[in-house]
């Protein structure tokens, strides 16, 4: 029987990633064959309809090469991908998979010669491993954004290297996109005829192009980004009265990883024409993965407000269909800036009304309107701020087993030279620009979004996000916390809210107040870097902790009888207050058994695994 279930297993797999069966036919002449090739590392599901139907004739590699030399240019050509790979098994298999998907794929096995085959080719992407003899992918790169006409040219790493630090780097060097080995046909598939689709429209846009740059995308018929900042430059410059407004669809991270590329691209579309509807007659254009911009002009400025709060409200009305009949509803939140606020570009302009959604986050209207700041030292920190939040995560695993994941959500953020800052950089910096509790709320937003995508997940997801004191001290962070809880119908279980111990013992009463608010809707509470004394262990039966995260250095000097006798001792405390005990920073076997033995119920570290990038951890398997 298990045998059997494994080859089930097998063709349920075989069914996910096998590319749809008109994929290729978007290419195909009237004359093509009714079934294009089957890939060699796929398994027909019915193996003699395979072998009865027509075959594509195969062209010997010589005479494929030479039809290759003169590529036809436009929309409707086949896609054109150069895979620079030296392993050839790897390379067959990404030139299989996009040749069933109907594009044309050149193999060039190093570096050397690159240039020249992207010259006498044109590749519309270039498909590049990162480990390559001589010249690894980031130089050569680099060395391809030198070459004229070659900066746009959209470039995607395929590499087996785990170290989310590496791939970030690897996108820092120039490349568009980095997909992990073994990558899934379909993923592959989607994220190099999405990027190439871009590619080909943005090129049909620059100068040169068929005379002027269009002012409209030709995909989506929207304005382009462009040529709303053109008309934004026009209005200030002119002084025109109107309204700027940056509209943010929120769990952009946690809606990629949950649905992938392809399905979050379409979604992302059908966002763009429901806010274009609308926004009309206003431009309304598409900024980045998950944000838009509006240009109001001739509108009465009192009237902003009012306008941005329609635009979220329309945004969220009705839910989208995502896959398979699976619908989802979008919430976002609104900047918006008055035209005659003073800008002195629109690059100054966008600036602002950006950093004005991220105040939107923090408020329950999820809309805020831009309010010009003189404070210098205060800007200096906003500067560090300007990053793209990259969460990170790690679980925490029951000693004894258990079926819900758990993971805490750790901060990141990757700034604008590639370099990642963590929290420990991130929230001084926040809270002396007064932006904790944006980052705050940004963070646990971010969360919310994970466990609502998850909620109906085979095993129950429970996520630790750290908070601020300061973010908590807030009425209107609590109303917020409650009403998005109700909103995404979420179990308030779901959710535990972590404190550090040096914050609880200074603002208790602030923690205890707040704490019962959210109890009562079920979430729960952990107290971190916990160190015994009599006002910690006071704080055990003042709050309701369900969580006690012992601090690092109970792993890191467990074989010190003094600090094994003191673990135990605030183990054993927070036992009989109904709390469980989690150890932090367990590195190697020994620590984690040193840990079971004084009686944590819960361990966390390297040993188990590694800060990443995905929720992917077997928590089945996971047993001490």
């Amino acid at each position: 029987m298990a045998v059997q279930d494994n080859a089930v297993a097998s063709t349920r797999a075989t069914r996910a990633e096998t590319p749809p069966a008109d994929h290729w036919h978007r290419w195909a002449g009237a004359d093509a064959p009714a079934v294009p090739p089957v890939p060699s590392n796929v398994v027909p599901l019915n193996a003699a309809a395979v072998a009865a139907a027509p075959t594509p004739p195969v062209l010997p590699p010589s005479q494929w090469q030479n039809d290759m030399n003169h590529p036809p240019v436009g929309s409707d050509a086949p896609y054109r991908v150069l895979i620079v790979e030296d392993d050839r098994s790897q390379a067959l298999f990404a030139q299989s998979v996009l040749h069933g998907a109907g594009m044309e794929a050149i193999v060039h096995g190093d570096a050397e010669g690159v240039q020249q085959v992207i010259n006498e080719q044109r590749p519309d992407l270039i498909l590049m491993d990162l480990h390559l003899p001589g010249l690894d992918g980031m130089r050569l790169t680099a060395l391809i954004r030198q070459q004229p006409g070659q900066h746009l040219l959209p470039i995607v790493f395929l590499s087996g290297d785990p170290d989310p630090e590496r791939q970030f780097e690897v996108l820092d060097s120039g490349a568009d996109d980095f997909l992990s080995k073994p990558v899934r046909p379909r993923h592959l598939i989607a994220a190099v005829s999405n990027r190439i689709r871009r590619a080909r429209a943005q090129a049909a846009l620059q100068p040169g192009a068929q005379g002027a740059p269009a002012m409209n995308n030709p995909e989506t018929g929207l304005p382009t980004r462009h040529h709303v900042m053109q008309q934004l430059s026009t209005a200030l410059a002119q002084g025109t009265h109107g309204g700027l407004f940056f509209i943010e669809v929120a769990s952009a991270l946690g809606l990629r990883e949950r649905y992938g590329y392809a399905a979050f691209e379409r979604l992302m579309v059908q966002a763009a024409q429901r806010l274009a509807d609308n926004a009309h007659p206003h431009l309304l254009a598409r900024l980045n993965d998950n944000s838009f911009l509006v240009l109001a002009r001739g509108v009465d400025e009192e009237s902003l407000d009012a306008m941005a709060h329609r635009l979220r409200d329309e945004l969220s009305a009705r839910s989208f269909v995502i896959r398979d009949e699976e619908s989802v509803h979008l919430r976002g939140v609104v900047g918006h800036a008055q035209l005659s606020g003073g800008f002195g570009d629109a690059g100054t302009a966008l600036e602002a009304v950006e950093r004005t959604t991220l105040q939107a986050r923090l408020l329950p209207s999820g809309v805020a309107a831009h309010v010009r700041r003189e404070d210098v030292a205060a800007q200096e920190h906003l500067a560090m701020l300007e990053g793209q939040l990259e969460p990170a995560y790690q679980p925490i695993v029951a000693v004894a087993g258990g079926n819900t994941a758990q993971y805490q959500v750790l901060l990141r953020l990757r700034q604008a030279d590639g370099s990642a800052l963590n929290a420990g950089q991130v929230i001084p910096a926040a809270e002396a620009a007064g932006r904790i509790a944006d980052l705050d709320q940004q963070v646990l937003d971010h969360a919310l979004g994970l466990l609502e995508l998850y909620k109906h997940a085979t095993q129950p997801l429970s996520l630790f996000v750290s908070q601020s004191l300061r973010t908590l001290a807030r009425d209107a962070f609590a109303d917020w916390l409650l009403e998005t809880l109700q909103q995404r119908q979420l179990p308030g279980s779901t959710l535990v809210i972590d404190v550090r111990l040096p914050d609880a013992l200074i603002h208790t009463v602030t923690l205890q107040q707040f704490c019962s608010r959210m109890s009562a809707a079920g979430v729960r509470f952990c107290l971190s870097q916990f160190e015994p004394s009599a006002e910690a262990n006071a704080l055990l039966a003042q709050l309701p902790l369900a969580f006690v995260r012992m601090a690092g250095r109970f792993s890191s000097s467990h074989a010190n009888q003094q600090t094994r006798d003191e673990l135990r001792g605030a183990i054993d405390a927070a036992h009989r207050t109904g709390a469980m005990i989690i150890g932090q920073q367990i590195e190697d076997p020994q620590a984690a058994a040193a840990m079971w033995m004084g009686g944590v119920d819960f361990i966390q570290g390297n040993m188990v695994q590694s800060v990443g990038s995905e929720l992917n951890f077997d928590f089945h398997a996971a047993v001490l």
